[in-house]
C-alpha cells in the first residue's frame, strides 16, 4: 500500500497574519494525522507477518497446534497458577497488566497485557532450542517454571519436543539441596530509610542442615539496585519506581553479619510447612525471576511484597499480595502469614551483636560492671586484685563479655579499629588461660516478634475540652507507629508515623475542620551508654491548629528536626529521659509576615509503668527570630493503656502559648 505524501512545513517562522497562521496549524494537524497513520499501518502489518509466520509454525507441527488448542479449549490463561507465574495484576477497567517489567520475561510482544498471547508463546517456544529471555537459554530452561506446570497442565510429550539439557539449573538446585523454606524477618533500622520498616527474605533450608550450619545456608532477596551517589534523588526515586529490583540468592551468612552484626537489628525466623514439591515449585519459580527486573517501588512493590509472590506460588492456596492495595509493610507481610492456619512450624530469634552484648551486661554484679569497663578501656585492669578474687566462672564470664564488646566495637568504629583490636587480642589472651567452657546464656529479646505487634494503620475516635469549648475528634493514620502505641513487636523506643490526619468539631463554636495532618514524623531515642554512642534524632512535616494573635483556630505548617541524647534507667520499670536541640520553620496566616523561624529544644521522659500501661512527658521551648518575632512554650503529658493486640485507650494533654487541650480517646488498629 502506498502511503499519502506528507508535505513539508515550513522553515521558517510564521508571521503575523491569520490566513497564513490556519494554513499552517491545518498542515501542522495533517503532519500529525498521516505520521499516526503510518503508525498504525506498521503496527498492522507487523501483527499480520506475526500471525503468518506463527500461523505456518502451526501447520507444520500438529502437535503444537494440539498443544496450543487444548490450553484455549482448558481456558488455562484464565487460571490463578499461570497469572501467579506471569505476575498479573487486574487492571480498573477490565483486563490484566503484569507487574514484571523486564521485557525479556515474556515470550510475546503482546505479554505483558496479554495472558493469552503469553501463554501460546510459551507454549510455541517449547519447541525451540533458541537462547531467550535474560538469562539466555533455551525457554525450558529459562522458564522452567512454566514448562513444568505446562507439562503437567497439558500432559506433554516430551519426546515431542527438542531435547535440552538444563546444565545451570541442575547445579543451582543441586548446590541448594532445599529441604525447607523459612521466612526472615530483619527488624527496623531507622538510620537507613529504605530499612526503617523492617525487611523480609527467604532462606533456603538444606537437608541435613544442624542449627551450626544453618548459617551457611542461602537466602532469596528481592531488593532495589542503587546506583552510588544517588543523593537527594535516592528516596524520590524509591518511592516513585526509579530503580529496578532484583532476585538474588546471597549466602545467609552474609545477609546476618550486615544486618545483626552491623545495623544491629534483631532477625526472627519463621519456619515455613511446605512439602517437597511446593518448595520445588518456589525455587523453580525464583530461577525465573533471578535475571527479570521489576520497578521498586518503596511503599508498594517492595522488598516484602514480592517475597510473597513466591510463597504464593509454592501454595496457590496463599492469597497473600490481595491484601496490600496501597502500601506493603515487612511487618504486615509477617503478620499475615503467621496468621495463615498450619503455615508457620517455629519460630526462632537471633539476637543483634548489640543485643547480645547488652543481655549479658545485665548479668554482671555491682563491681564487676566496673571491672568491665575498666578492662575495655586499659587491659591493664585485668591485673587487678578485685578481678583476682571472683571465681574462676566470674572471671571467665567479665572477660567473655569484654572480647565480644570490643571486637563489636573494632567492627563499628573504623577509626579506633586497631585500638579496639589490640585490646581484644589481649582480653582473649587472658581469657585462654582460663581453662573453662563459655557459659551459655538464653538472650530475651527487647522487642518482642513482629506478629505479635499491633496492625500498622490506625483509628481513633476522641473527646474533649479545648479552652472553653468542647468537642469530638476522628483520626486516621495510614502508619506506622509512635511511642505511645504498644511496643510488642516494634522496635523499642522509636517512631515513624506516616499519612496521618485528625477531623474535629468544635461544639460551641460549631466548627469542623483538619485538627493536625503529618506527613511524616520520625523520631529515634537511641539510650547512650557504655556500649552506643549514637545520638538521638527527629523529623516531623505536618501541619496543626494554633491559636496565635487575634486568630483562636488557625492552620500552621510545621517543618521541624532536631539532634540529641537519651539514657535510659530501671528506677520503676524502664524510663528513658531525652533532651534535643532542634529548629522549627513554621508557615500560617496568623502570623503577620506569614511565616516565622527558629530554635530551642526539647527534653522529656517517657516510661513503661507496666506491660500495658506506658507515660510519656515532654517540655518544649522554642524562639523565633525569623519571620514572626515570637516564642514559643509546650508541655504534652500523654498515657496510654493497652487493651488488646490490636486496641488501646489515650488520655492527652497539650499546652501550647495560651492553649489548653485535654483528650480522651479509644484507639483501633487495623
Amino acid at each position: 500500500m502506498q502511503l499519502p505524501r506528507i508535505q513539508s512545513l515550513p522553515r521558517f517562522p510564521l508571521v503575523n497574519n491569520q490566513d497564513r497562521a490556519s494554513t499552517t496549524w491545518s498542515k501542522s494537524c495533517a503532519f500529525l494525522v498521516h505520521c499516526l497513520y503510518a503508525v498504525l499501518i506498521l503496527i498492522s502489518l507487523f501483527f499480520a507477518h506475526l500471525s503468518s509466520v506463527n500461523a505456518e509454525e502451526t501447520k507444520g507441527n500438529p502437535y503444537l497446534a494440539q498443544l496450543i488448542s487444548q490450553a484455549v479449549q482448558l481456558q488455562l490463561a484464565d487460571e490463578r497458577e499461570w497469572h501467579l507465574l506471569l505476575h498479573y495484576r487486574p487492571n480498573l477497567l477490565g483486563g490484566y497488566t503484569s507487574e514484571a517489567d523486564d521485557p525479556q520475561f515474556f515470550l510475546s510482544p503482546l505479554g505483558r497485557n496479554d495472558s493469552y498471547a503469553e501463554l501460546e508463546g510459551t507454549i510455541r517456544s517449547l519447541f525451540s532450542s533458541e537462547p531467550v529471555g535474560s538469562s539466555k537459554q533455551p525457554a525450558q530452561c529459562s522458564f522452567i517454571a512454566r514448562y513444568h506446570w505446562l507439562k503437567d497442565r497439558l500432559a506433554i510429550d516430551e519426546t515431542k519436543l527438542p531435547v535440552i539439557s538444563c546444565e545451570r539449573f541442575d547445579l543451582w538446585i543441586n548446590e541448594l539441596n532445599a529441604e525447607s523454606i523459612t521466612l526472615i524477618f530483619a527488624s527496623a533500622y531507622l538510620d537507613n530509610p529504605a530499612s526503617m520498616f523492617g525487611h523480609t527474605f527467604l532462606r533456603v533450608d538444606q537437608k541435613g542442615q544442624t542449627e551450626q550450619t544453618r548459617i551457611l545456608a542461602y537466602t532469596i532477596n528481592y531488593a532495589a539496585e542503587v546506583p552510588p551517589n544517588e543523593g537527594v534523588l535516592y528516596p524520590l526515586k524509591g518511592i516513585f519506581g526509579g530503580f529496578k529490583g532484583y532476585f538474588s540468592t546471597p549466602p545467609y551468612y552474609l545477609k546476618v553479619q550486615e544486618y545483626r552484626d552491623i545495623e544491629n537489628r534483631d532477625i526472627w525466623e519463621y519456619r515455613l510447612r511446605f512439602s517437597e514439591h511446593q518448595v520445588r515449585r518456589l525455587l523453580e519459580h525464583a530461577w525465573e525471576l533471578g535475571n527479570a527486573y521489576f520497578d521498586y517501588f518503596f511503599f508498594k512493590e517492595n522488598c516484602s511484597y514480592h517475597i510473597l509472590s513466591l510463597l504464593e506460588y509454592a501454595d496457590p492456596t496463599l492469597h497473600l499480595t490481595d491484601q496490600f492495595h496501597v502500601w506493603t509493610v515487612p511487618a504486615d507481610t509477617v503478620r499475615l502469614v503467621a496468621a495463615q492456619p498450619g503455615l508457620v512450624t517455629e519460630t526462632m530469634y537471633r539476637p543483634s551483636r548489640r543485643t547480645v552484648i547488652q543481655r549479658k551486661r545485665e548479668r554482671l554484679l555491682g563491681q564487676e560492671h566496673r571491672l568491665f569497663v575498666d578492662i575495655t578501656e586499659h587491659v591493664e585492669s585485668m591485673k587487678d586484685e578485685a578481678l583476682g578474687k571472683l571465681s574462676i566462672q566470674r572471671q571467665a564470664f567479665i572477660l567473655d563479655v569484654a572480647s565480644d564488646y570490643l571486637r563489636y566495637r573494632s567492627e563499628t568504629d573504623k577509626s579506633h579499629a586497631a585500638v579496639y583490636k589490640e585490646r581484644n587480642r589481649a582480653v582473649l589472651t587472658a581469657r585462654s588461660a582460663i581453662r573453662i567452657p563459655s557459659v551459655e546464656i538464653k538472650i530475651d529479646p527487647f522487642s518482642k516478634q513482629p506478629d505479635l505487634g499491633h496492625s500498622t494503620s490506625r483509628a481513633s475516635v476522641g473527646a474533649g475540652w479545648h479552652n472553653n469549648d468542647t468537642f469530638e475528634e476522628l483520626s486516621i493514620r495510614a502508619g506506622y507507629h509512635d511511642l505511645l502505641d504498644p511496643e510488642i513487636g516494634h522496635t523499642q523506643d522509636a517512631q515513624v508515623e506516616i499519612g496521618s490526619i485528625s477531623l474535629r468539631h468544635y461544639n460551641r463554636a460549631d466548627q469542623t475542620r483538619i485538627e493536625r495532618a503529618t506527613l511524616v514524623n520520625i523520631l529515634s531515642l537511641s539510650p547512650m551508654d557504655a556500649l552506643s554512642h549514637g545520638p538521638s534524632w527527629k523529623f516531623n512535616v505536618g501541619m496543626n491548629t494554633i491559636r496565635f494573635g487575634s486568630c483562636q483556630l488557625c492552620s500552621n505548617g510545621v517543618l521541624n528536626g532536631g539532634i540529641g541524647a537519651s539514657v535510659e534507667s530501671y528506677w520503676l520499670k524502664r524510663e528513658v529521659y531525652f533532651a534535643f536541640a532542634e529548629t522549627e520553620a513554621n508557615y500560617s496566616r496568623a502570623y503577620g509576615e506569614r511565616h516565622r523561624v527558629g530554635g530551642g529544644g526539647t527534653a522529656g521522659m517517657l516510661a513503661d509503668m507496666t506491660e500495658d500501661w506506658r507515660l510519656m512527658a515532654t517540655g518544649t521551648y522554642l524562639k523565633y527570630a525569623l519571620g514572626e518575632k515570637s516564642d514559643d512554650i509546650r508541655w504534652f503529658v500523654g498515657s496510654r493503656y493497652t487493651l488488646t493486640q490490636n486496641s488501646a485507650l489515650r488520655l492527652e494533654y497539650n499546652h501550647r502559648d495560651r492553649d489548653n487541650d485535654v483528650m480522651f480517646s479509644v484507639q483501633a488498629f487495623f
